[in-house]
């Protein structure tokens, strides 16, 4: 296999004495998406703004094609900055309120391609609004003349300008209405596929994460405790906060909740508690938090847990590689894979 575009190896990122990313390793190929999921506080967001270098990370290494983030110069870093681009939850923050949107969409490219002609930005940007869907005309609208959709369209087509080589996405999707997530959704797919864009995905919706993903990374507690090709893990989730987010997310869908978005997925409740696991909290019902005062070494998720033994309490499991390609940091994930697989 080819060298990763991006490689991350035990980066922490901490703010004061509140450690949000707890070392956490990331690979990702050219034209790959790699899903984000966990419930809200797990780290996510923190992750990928450190990735980009939008947060500063305490420790750990951030490879952009063999080239270190961490450590090159300010100057190089604006270079590079071209090669990725963000997404963010909030289109209505993320874009200027006093720039049209065909300002807005030109500041890329009066940033990193000065030299191109007037002419020859105006017709890129027109060209990416239809692109996105948008009619090129509403270039000289301002951002509150749109709605959340066409300003999330906006954004994409601001990411998307430079044909960055990794664009990541954090929630792109939650802030709009159902009917809205599937067509962005759709939109970035297809813009990916065109342009070979490799994808770092964060969202709560797990029928969303398994449209757009081919693997998909698990976080609690700022760690990553489940890494596994999108069908293997919605087949046979290997650690029971894994299992804990997809039998939450089926019985919100279950109950009729609102905001299941896309068709067909289940909506990841924030701070859903596990309900596959024996003496686990019900989804909706709050669990006792790990890492409680006095907790100082074992697993971060035993106290959630419904299948939790001695070695729980003591023993903090790595990330392993159950079976080829399959990761979970869990001491029983061999048990749970024999006992499923009869392997």
């Amino acid at each position: 296999m080819a060298e990763p575009l991006l490689r991350v190896r035990n980066l922490r990122v901490a703010f004061g004495r509140h450690t949000a990313v707890g070392g956490v390793d990331v690979d990702l190929h050219a034209g790959e998406t790699l899903g984000l999921v966990g419930e809200s506080g797990s780290g996510k967001s923190s992750l990928a703004r450190a990735i980009v270098r939008l947060n500063r990370a305490s420790t750990g290494t951030v490879e952009w094609r063999g080239e270190d983030l961490m450590s090159c110069s300010p100057a190089r870093l604006r270079e590079l900055r071209r090669d990725f681009q963000m997404v963010f939850q909030s289109p209505a923050a993320s874009l200027d309120p006093r720039m049209t949107i065909a300002a807005a969409i030109a500041e890329p490219l009066m940033i990193f391609a000065p030299r191109l002609k007037q002419s020859e930005r105006h017709g890129m940007i027109a060209a990416m609004l239809e692109r996105v869907g948008l009619d090129s005309d509403l270039g000289a609208r301002y951002p509150h003349e749109l709605s959340g959709g066409q300003c999330q369209r906006v954004a994409v087509a601001r990411a998307m300008i430079l044909n960055p080589k990794l664009l990541v996405c954090d929630e792109p999707v939650s802030s709009l209405d159902v009917s809205i997530q599937g067509q962005i959704v759709n939109l970035l797919s297809d813009l990916q596929a065109e342009c070979g864009t490799a994808m770092l995905f964060i969202s709560h919706n797990l029928g969303v994460v398994r449209h757009l993903s081919e693997r998909i990374m698990v976080l609690y507690r700022g760690r990553c405790v489940e890494l596994a090709p999108r069908e293997q893990l919605f087949a046979k989730a290997l650690h029971p906060y894994t299992r804990a987010l997809l039998a939450a997310a089926v019985s919100i869908t279950a109950a009729g909740a609102p905001g299941a978005a896309a068709p067909g997925a289940a909506a990841l409740g924030a701070d859903a508690p596990g309900a596959d696991a024996p003496g686990a909290a019900a989804p909706g019902v709050a669990a006792l938090p790990s890492g409680a005062p006095g907790a100082t070494s074992g697993c971060i998720y035993r106290d959630r847990c419904g299948f939790a033994i001695g070695i729980c309490r003591t023993v903090d499991p790595p990330l392993s590689e159950i079976v080829p390609d399959r990761f979970a940091a869990c001491h029983r994930a061999h048990e749970f894979w024999e006992s499923e697989t009869g392997k």
